[in-house]
């Protein structure tokens, strides 16, 4: 079978798409941070321009990301955002192949990241008696627990699989596996904004199973990362993203303090538990030094200059050797 792959792209400049290779397939099928791009209710110059039509511009969906090994194992989505419906409809591969049963879909798993309602709610969603496994630390499945809406997955159907952090696991559906492997890890982050007692520092690493990256592996060895929540990169989180063939990290917001400056409100990005892009103490500086293949950023917030492929602050990122993902965005490793 041939498929699209992402070539490997010189310093600073774009993925080429070319026919070709098997391998781990990787798929973004959103890649803005809660809300999306535009925003419902947001009237910011970037929403107003895309709104419009602007060129450089185009709409996101909230963040997820679909995967593959290439041997025919189906698709394991990394979280389920709120627009997932529209995500798999938009997504020819997750749709229920024309000759397959009534009742059916390629998506085998999900595995969750946090309890963010941008990560999870599209569970609700992926309901209507349809089996997959569902993978997440028991911290998360105990938010899902709690929440009595949650049991519209009905548990004859949907498995709930606690993951032990630093285990790696062969992610399965009730049909077998998948040909991936995934391991959870702690990553420097918050509680979901709905859990916040409003005292920061009980708010933040309460529980290292709060907030996960999680490592992403084929038969084959080669392995992606997915981190898009991230409050900051400490020596671990270098460690375990080393000789990754892909480094799929948060891009919520350019500078600590944007959505101040923009006018629409008032936490700054690490309070909100998403590090920088530039400035003291940001992505681009902490993972300048990483042992990454490639490195791309996602959950962009509707506030960041970034999503304007005009822009100096795009011109910034592109030139350090980062790509921004956009819907669609589609890499073989």
């Amino acid at each position: 079978m041939k498929i699209l792959t992402t070539a490997r792209r010189p310093r600073g400049g774009p993925f080429r798409l070319m026919q070709g290779e098997f391998g781990m397939r990787l798929k973004v099928l959103g890649s803005a941070a809660g809300g999306g791009f535009p925003q419902w209710n947001c009237n910011y110059r970037l929403s107003r321009a895309v709104r419009a039509g602007a060129a450089g511009l185009r709409p996101r969906l909230q963040s997820s990301l679909a995967a593959t090994s290439g041997e025919g194992g189906g698709w394991v989505l990394f979280n389920a955002s709120p627009d997932i419906r529209q995500q798999i409809n938009e997504t020819p591969e997750l749709r229920p192949a024309p000759d397959a049963p009534l009742r059916s879909t390629p998506i085998r798993a999900v595995v969750l990241t946090n309890a963010d309602v941008d990560h999870l709610a599209g569970l609700l969603s992926l309901r209507e008696r349809q089996a997959f496994h569902l993978y997440a630390t028991a911290r998360v499945l105990a938010v899902l627990e709690a929440n009595p809406i949650f049991r519209v997955l009905d548990a004859a159907h949907v498995r709930r699989l606690p993951v032990a952090l630093g285990q790696p696991f062969a992610i399965e559906g009730l049909d077998g596996a998948t040909g991936l492997t995934a391991e959870l890890f702690p990553v420097p982050g918050k509680v979901a904004l709905f859990l916040e007692t409003g005292e920061a520092d009980r708010d933040f690493e309460a529980d290292p199973e709060d907030t996960v990256g999680v490592r992403i592996t084929d038969a084959a060895g080669r392995s992606a990362i997915y981190a898009p929540g991230c409050a900051r990169v400490d020596p671990a989180f270098l460690d375990r993203i080393g000789g990754a063939d892909a480094l799929l990290f948060d891009g919520t917001v350019f500078t600590d303090d944007e959505m101040e400056r923009a006018g629409v409100g008032t936490k700054s990005g690490r309070r909100m538990g998403h590090m920088p892009i530039e400035g003291e103490g940001s992505s681009l500086q902490a993972l300048a030094s990483a042992r990454v293949a490639r490195r791309v950023f996602v959950h962009i917030n509707n506030t960041n200059p970034i999503l304007d492929e005009t822009s100096p602050e795009r011109r910034i990122v592109e030139a350090a050797g980062w790509d921004v993902a956009f819907d669609g965005m589609e890499m073989v490793l």
